[in-house]
C-alpha cells in the first residue's frame, strides 16, 4: 500500500491511527490507496499490539436454552452501544469443553468474560483471566469471590415459591426434576423446595428426579419414569429446575394419558417465550433474563475502563411465580 500511494510505511501507520499529523494531500493518496488495493485493517493485531481486545465472550451452559438466548441478548446489546463485539460460546454443560474454550478465549485476550461455569464459581481456571488483567463477571450465580462480579437470581427463593405454591394446592406428593446436581442452579433450587416443605406442618414429600441434563429430552425421560410408577405412589405434583425440563414432562404426561393439572401439576422455571404458548399453559418462575445480561455487561466493561477504582459486586435479583394452568388446580 505504501509503494502504491509512493510513501513510507510510518505515513501509512499516521494516516490510519494519527490522521492530523499527515498533510492533507499526503493523506488523501493514502487512502486513494486505500481504496484502490481494497483494504480491511487487521483490527484483532492492532488490538493485541496495544493489549486491549473490543471483543467480550460470553460463555453459557446451552446455547440452545432460550434463557441464555435472552441473557445473550442484553448482555449484547450493552456490548454493542460501547463500540466492541461480542462472542457467544456454548459449554453444553461440559467441564471439558468448559475447559476448552477457556482456553481459545484466553488465547484470544478477550476485553471481557462473561461466564456461567458447569460447577462451582469458584473455578480456578477463571483466576487465570484475572491475573491477566481480563475481568470476569459469573452471571446467573452468585460469587462471593473478592476478584470478580456476579449477576444471579435467588434461585433458593424461586424454589421455595415453587414448593409453598404446590403445596398450598394440597399436594403432598411433590418431586423436584432436574440435574446434573452439581449445577449450582439446579442445587439451590432444590434447596429452596425442600426447605420449604420441610417447615410445614403437614407431612410432605419431595423426591428427587436426577436428569442428565436440562432439556427437553430429559424432561420426556422424566415423565416415562413417573408414568411407570403406580397411581399411589405416583407424584401428583413436579417442580421442574428449567421449563425446557419442564415442557417435555408436559408432553410425555399428555402422551402417557395423564391430565395436566388434574393428575399432574407442573411448574418449570425461567418463564421462557414457550411456556406461556404450551398446550397447557405452563406455571413457571420467572428470572429477569434480560436484564441478567445488562447488568453483568456494564459492570464487566465498568471493571475493564476503571480496573483501579473498581468495587466488585454481587448483584441478586428477586424471582416471581406466574401461577397457569398447569398448576392452578386444588386437590
Amino acid at each position: 500500500m505504501a509503494k502504491h500511494a509512493g510513501v513510507s510505511l510510518g505515513t501509512v501507520s499516521n494516516v490510519l491511527n494519527r490522521p492530523d499529523l499527515v498533510s492533507p494531500t499526503t493523506r488523501q493518496k493514502v487512502l486513494d490507496a486505500i481504496t484502490a488495493l481494497g483494504y480491511v485493517r487487521n483490527d484483532s493485531a492492532r488490538q493485541l499490539r496495544a493489549g486491549r481486545s473490543r471483543t467480550v465472550a460470553i460463555l453459557v451452559l446451552d446455547v440452545s436454552n432460550p434463557f441464555f438466548t435472552d441473557v445473550v441478548r442484553g448482555a449484547e446489546a450493552v456490548v454493542e452501544e460501547a463500540g466492541g463485539m461480542l462472542i457467544v460460546c456454548n459449554s453444553g454443560e461440559d467441564p471439558h469443553r468448559e475447559q476448552r474454550h477457556l482456553d481459545m478465549l484466553e488465547e484470544q485476550r478477550v476485553q471481557g468474560l462473561l461466564v456461567t461455569p458447569v460447577s462451582d464459581g469458584r473455578h480456578p481456571r477463571l483466576d487465570a483471566f484475572v491475573e491477566r488483567g481480563i475481568p470476569v463477571v459469573l452471571v446467573d450465580r452468585g460469587s462471593g469471590h473478592p476478584s470478580r462480579c456476579s449477576v444471579a437470581v435467588d434461585d433458593v427463593t424461586g424454589g421455595r415459591l415453587a414448593a409453598e405454591h404446590l403445596a398450598e394446592r394440597g399436594h403432598e406428593r411433590i418431586a423436584y426434576v432436574g440435574g446434573p446436581i452439581t449445577i449450582r442452579q439446579v442445587a439451590d433450587r432444590h434447596l429452596g423446595a425442600a426447605t420449604a416443605l420441610a417447615e410445614r406442618d403437614v407431612p410432605l414429600d419431595l423426591q428427587l428426579v436426577k436428569t442428565s441434563s436440562l432439556s427437553v429430552d430429559a424432561g420426556r425421560q422424566a415423565a416415562d419414569d413417573l408414568a411407570a410408577l403406580p397411581p399411589d405412589q405416583r407424584p401428583t405434583a413436579v417442580f421442574c429446575a428449567n421449563d425446557l425440563l419442564a415442557l417435555g414432562l408436559l408432553q410425555g404426561s399428555i402422551a402417557h394419558g395423564l391430565r395436566v393439572p388434574e393428575d399432574i401439576a407442573i411448574v418449570g422455571y425461567d418463564d421462557i417465550e414457550f411456556a406461556a404458548a404450551a398446550a397447557v399453559p405452563l406455571s413457571s418462575v420467572r428470572q429477569p433474563r434480560a436484564q441478567l445480561g445488562r447488568t453483568a455487561a456494564e459492570l464487566l466493561l465498568e471493571e475493564s475502563i476503571n480496573e483501579d477504582g473498581h468495587q466488585h459486586r454481587h448483584v441478586l435479583f428477586q424471582p416471581e411465580l406466574l401461577v397457569r394452568k398447569s398448576s392452578d388446580h386444588h386437590r
